[in-house]
């Protein structure tokens, strides 16, 4: 499908189009490519309203989207709804963080909504070979600073503050039909618990809380995280993997895949071993 992307006029100081950044070929379902094209159609109406219910549709059909919420990020920033409209950027950022341009628009709008240091996080992500960087270092002069000293401040804050976890021998006690584990980035450790259906968080300092117990999990086994903090499960009673957001949102990432047991994450590959039909799925995450 030849993709059409909204131009917005920015009633701003600069006066700049703000054009929805070329995608990778990604084909949609059909039905969100409707609701996409009909949002275009009332885009080009001056419907603005119609044209968000429109890529909010197309986004429930397909949750990864991205051109459905590029527009509809770019639509509430035209409208000054700047915080909407953020959170929309952001959840580009989630499925694609080389999206620069998406990324810059985070770090716009954080430093207009008066969080400086987020925009100064987001501008700390965009490479000196990305078209926007540009755009980027002169957000940066705005901030009295550069995009050099922006991305060194970065790293330091990083490598200060990330959390270790405890580098000896030892053990985590009272955790019932343990059988999946995974970590993320900041030392922090995820055990699933078959038998009660949740899964524990060990914090580096060696706490034990419920991190998560919900009814969309049933049996859990396997585990993996990616670099976004999202966990993956294998639920082997429902026949199906679920992802977990570090904000603990649920949704079914691969449903009827037989009798799922362990899962590792390579990249933005998931493999998951099916019991079931002794097979072993690939999945582009």
């Amino acid at each position: 499908m030849k993709k059409i992307l909204i131009t917005l006029m920015i009633l701003a100081n600069t006066g700049l189009a703000v054009m929805a950044a070329p995608q990778e070929l990604y084909e949609p379902p059909t039905e969100a490519k409707l609701q996409y094209n009909l949002g275009i159609d009332y885009y080009k109406a001056g419907q603005y309203d119609n044209a968000m219910a429109s890529f909010r549709q197309a986004i429930s059909i397909d949750p990864n989207y991205i051109d459905a919420y590029y527009n509809l990020g770019s639509i509430l920033e035209y409208l000054k709804q700047d915080e909407a409209a953020l959170a929309v950027f952001k959840q580009i950022i989630v499925r694609k963080p080389d999206d620069y341009e998406s990324v810059f628009k985070a770090a716009y709008l954080s430093n207009k909504l008066g969080q400086p240091d987020k925009a100064k996080t987001y501008l700390s992500l965009i490479p000196a070979e990305s078209s926007v960087y540009p755009k980027a270092q002169q957000l940066a002069s705005s901030l009295n600073t550069d995009m050099q000293t922006i991305k060194v401040k970065e790293e330091q804050a990083s490598k200060a503050e990330t959390p270790k976890i405890e580098q000896t021998n030892g053990m985590y006690n009272d955790i019932a039909s343990p059988t999946g584990i995974t970590s993320d980035k900041n030392g922090n450790i995820f055990v699933s618990c078959f038998s009660d259906n949740m899964i524990y968080k060990i914090t580096p300092d060696g706490k034990k809380i419920i991190f998560i117990k919900d009814a969309k999990i049933n049996g859990p086994i396997g585990m993996a995280s990616d670099d976004d903090g999202n966990i993956y499960v294998s639920n082997y009673n429902s026949n199906n993997v679920i992802k977990i957001t570090p904000a603990g949102v649920i949704t079914v990432q691969i449903s009827n895949i037989q009798k799922p047991y362990g899962v590792h994450i390579n990249g933005d590959l998931l493999f998951v071993s099916s019991q079931g039909s002794n097979s072993v799925l690939r999945y582009k995450l």
